[in-house]
This record gives C-alpha cells, structure tokens and sequence, in this order.
C-alpha cells in the first residue's frame, strides 16, 4: 500500500468500473476510500485523474469508441462529485478566498476543472465554478458579478491558445490575476507565462498550495506575444476556410479511402484529445474537423511563436491514425500543401518546416524524435 492508501489493486478495480460505466460501483469504490480515511484530495488527484488520463489512452490508441469514453468520462463526473460530498467540510478561518474557476474559450475539457474546484473546496478556499467554454465577454460578466479574488483557467488543448490569451487579456483589464493549468499551456507552463499569465500549475494541488503561499494573488504577469505573430494569426483566420478546402480536396486525391473510414479522424469532435467529453454531438464534422484543427495548431504555433504546439499536433495525429491503420503520410502531403499556399506567411512557413522536420523524423524513426 502506499502512502495514500491507494493500492494498485484500487486503481485496476477503479478502471474496471469505468472500462463498464458502473457508476454504482465506482461510487462505493471511491467513497469507500473516504470513509476509510483516505484523504478526498488523495482520491480525486491519486485516483480520479489519472484513472482519467487512461481513459484518454485508451481512446486514442484506437481500443475505445468515442462512445466509451464518454461514458467513463461520465463517470468519472459523478465520482468527483461523490468524493466532495463525502468529505468534511474545512472550517472557517480568516478572510474569504475567493476563486473563479472557468474553462478556456473552446476547451470542453471540463474535468480537470472540476476536479481543481473541489481542491481548493477541500483547501478552504471559495469557489465559483463556470464549466466548460467560457467566452471572454462571458468571463468579464461573472468577473463583474462575482468579483473573485483571482481567475483560475484551464486549457487541455493547445490549439485553443490564443482564446485562452483574450480571456487572460480580459481579466487583466479588469484588474483581476489569473492561474493557468493544464497541458494545453504547454511544459511547466511555458506558453501561459507568454500569454501574459501571473501564475500556473501543474495540477490542483499544486495550485492550492500555490495560492496558499502567495496569497493575496498580484497582477505581475507580462505578455510577450509579438503583434507581427497576432497580424500574421489573424491572416490564417481569415483563411481558414480556404485552407481547409485545399486540405480537403489535398486529402480526397491523395488518401481517398481516409475519408470513408466510420471512425476516422476527427470523428471524436475534439481530435486534439479524446473526445467530445461532453457528448455535444460534434462527430457528424468528421474528416473537416480533424484538418480544422491542424490547421487552428499551425495557427497558435504562429500566434505563441513556438512551432512545438504544432507539431504536438502532428505527433498525436500520427499516432491516432497509426492506431487506425490510416497511413500517416497524409500528415506530410497536407504541410506540403499548406506550405504552398502560405508563402507570404514568414512565421507559418517556418512552423510548417519545423513540422516537416518532425514528420521525416518521424518516418526514420517511428517512436518519433525527442
């Protein structure tokens, strides 16, 4: 057993409820731990989240369906929600804390999230919880409304960047410090410092005690997004559309048989990571999708000026269709073809070298480099 009392054994017999949506049994599981006197921090960071991760895994690599997923997922929900209610409530002791806690523009990841709420719950802390999506005009509203001590924002999706970067921009103006997590802000938060972010973390309870320590929380972040790098963002937004259909018909005449394919990418509405975790019925977009969000990656890596947010996207493409049987080459006709339509975009071309690199490397050596 270790430290938190979380056997090996647990997390496989957590996993099974979930590989079999047994929300019963998940529920008693995790709850059970509780009332053991495992800590419910414990549970939800020990068991919940990583439980979570395989899910994940298990999705991309091709053993779920989008279906299963979601139905893990959907336990996984209740069983945040069942840990926090077991617990016993912090007492009070000094000032309020308050914390706004939201989901960046496009992120429907909305676990990681929710699981940070229940921490600083568990923490003592004050906490509003906003979900899944939050636009900035949406997020100022409740910044004005709620008035909280400080903004904590989740991205799990790289490509969602520059939305993650106005609604940073937004809380700033309104003179409220914000707190990023989550993979999407890239290895120890380097593209959140970027966008201008006064705090990151890894994981909740990293954030809690960082909150802790450096309470009360300071505006003291600084973007350093060039407006070369936004002009030349904006360009490949407005050309969005085109692009797209270049890579469609690129797509049709060199792998024709990806597009057919019942399961293929993009299929998941949320190609960049499992799913569409909430069940919003994206999958009808199929193949269109999946190029949109290669396309909305070489956009951020543009916008942050760091081609690794897009070939992060390419390497998850290639094992996606790997574990599909898809040829992966596609990945490296479609930069080809971007390529040749993206030469007044100095930033843009280099990403996509940068991604072409990758990709050869890739083919030399299929565990990919780095």
């Amino acid at each position: 057993m270790n430290a938190t009392g979380i056997t090996d054994a647990v997390r496989a017999d957590f996993d099974a409820c979930l590989a079999d949506a047994d929300e019963g049994g998940a529920l008693e599981l995790a709850v059970g731990l509780v009332t053991s006197g495992v800590s419910a921090e414990d549970v939800l960071l020990g068991l919940v989240a990583p439980a979570q991760v395989r899910v994940g895994e298990r999705w991309e690599c091709g053993e779920w369906t989008v279906a299963r997923e979601h139905a893990a997922t959907h336990v996984s929900r209740l069983t945040v929600d069942a840990v926090a209610s077991a617990a016993h409530p912090p007492a009070g002791a000094g000032p309020p804390r308050h914390v706004l806690v939201a989901c960046s523009d496009g992120e429907w990841h909305v676990l990681p999230s929710h699981i940070l709420a229940e921490v600083l719950r568990l923490r003592g802390f004050q906490v509003r919880s906003l979900g899944g999506s939050i636009s900035p005009s949406e997020l100022l509203s409740d910044v004005h409304q709620s008035g909280p001590d400080i903004v904590a924002l989740s991205c799990t999706l790289t490509f969602n960047l520059p939305l993650a970067h106005r609604q940073i921009e937004t809380c700033r103006c309104a003179g409220v410090p914000v707190m990023t997590g989550g993979p999407g802000f890239g290895p120890e938060g380097t593209w959140a410092y970027a966008l201008g972010a006064d705090l990151y973390a890894a994981d909740a309870r990293a954030a809690a005690e960082a909150l802790l320590r450096r309470w009360p929380p300071v505006c003291c972040g600084e973007s350093s997004v060039q407006a070369g790098a936004v002009e030349e963002y904006a360009a490949l937004v407005r050309r969005r559309p085109e692009l797209l259909a270049h890579l469609a018909h690129v797509l049709r005449d060199v792998f024709p048989g990806l597009r057919t394919r019942s399961d293929g990418p993009g299929n998941s509405g949320d190609p960049g990571r499992p799913g569409d975790p909430d069940g919003s019925g994206r999958e009808h977009e199929g193949g269109t999708d999946f190029l949109g969000r290669l396309l909305d990656s070489l956009a951020a890596a543009v916008f942050v000026d760091d081609a690794r947010v897009f070939t992060g996207q390419l390497a998850f493409a290639a094992a996606y269709f790997s574990a599909r049987s898809v040829e992966p080459r596609c990945l490296l006709a479609m930069t080809d073809a971007l390529a040749d339509h993206l030469r007044g975009s100095p930033r843009a071309l280099d990403t996509l070298t940068a991604g072409r690199r990758y990709l050869a490397a890739r083919e030399t050596d299929p565990r990919g480099p780095g």
